[in-house]
C-alpha cells in the first residue's frame, strides 16, 4: 500500500473523490489519524450510500434517515468497508471535513491536521478482522508518509467527547496495536 506524496493519493484502492475538502492552512503538519465509524442507512452494510453521502450525491428518498442528512457536507480521507475495500474521498494533503468542532491535546480544529478513517460500522457493532488488517497497513504507509503521526491515533469520541460516539465500544484498539505489531 502507497500513497503518492504528491497527488495524496493511495494506490490499489477504488477513487471517489469529494467535493467536501479544502486545503489545510499553510504550513500545517499532518500528525494524527482520527478512526471514525459510518453506517448508512444506521446499522446497515454493503450499500453505496456512504460514498454518495460523502460526493453529496445521497438520495434523500432512498430511506427516511437520509432525508436528515442528504444536504450535509461532509468527508473523509478513506472509508474500509466491512469486506477490507478500501475508498479514498479527499487525497492525504487536503482537509477532509470530519472531524468538526474537535480538540486533540489542546489543538482545536482537528481537520487541519488530521487524517480522517472512516470503517464501515456502527458505534456498538463489532468490527472485521479484514477492516483491523487494512487499517494497520494503512495507518503504516501513512507513517512512513508523514511521521509526525506516530502513535497519535485517536477515536472520534476522543476528540469530540461528548458530541461523538464513534468508533465506539465494538472498536477493539488492542486489536488494532496487536495487527500494527504485526506488520
Amino acid at each position: 500500500m502507497q500513497i503518492n506524496k504528491t497527488t495524496g493519493l493511495l494506490d490499489k484502492c477504488k477513487q471517489c473523490l469529494s467535493p467536501n475538502h479544502d486545503s489545510r492552512p499553510e504550513n500545517t503538519t499532518i500528525d494524527l489519524i482520527v478512526v471514525h465509524s459510518i453506517s448508512l442507512p444506521p446499522g446497515e452494510y454493503g450499500s453505496e450510500a456512504i460514498e454518495h453521502f460523502f460526493q453529496n450525491k445521497l438520495d434523500k428518498n432512498a430511506h427516511p434517515y437520509f432525508s436528515e442528512i442528504h444536504q450535509m457536507q461532509v468527508s473523509s480521507h478513506v472509508l474500509i468497508k466491512r469486506s477490507g475495500e478500501i475508498v479514498q474521498f479527499v487525497p492525504f494533503h487536503q482537509r477532509a471535513w470530519h472531524a468538526g468542532q474537535s480538540n486533540y491535546q489542546g489543538r482545536e480544529r482537528c481537520n487541519d491536521f488530521s487524517i480522517g478513517i472512516e470503517l464501515e460500522g456502527t458505534d456498538v457493532d463489532s468490527f472485521e478482522d479484514i477492516q483491523y488488517q487494512q487499517l494497520a497497513r494503512l495507518i503504516n504507509s501513512l507513517r512512513s508518509t508523514y511521521p509526525a503521526i506516530a502513535e497519535n491515533i485517536a477515536g472520534h469520541s476522543d476528540i469530540s467527547p461528548g458530541r461523538k460516539k464513534d468508533p465506539g465500544t465494538g472498536f477493539d484498539w488492542h486489536k488494532l496495536k496487536s495487527n500494527l505489531d504485526t506488520l
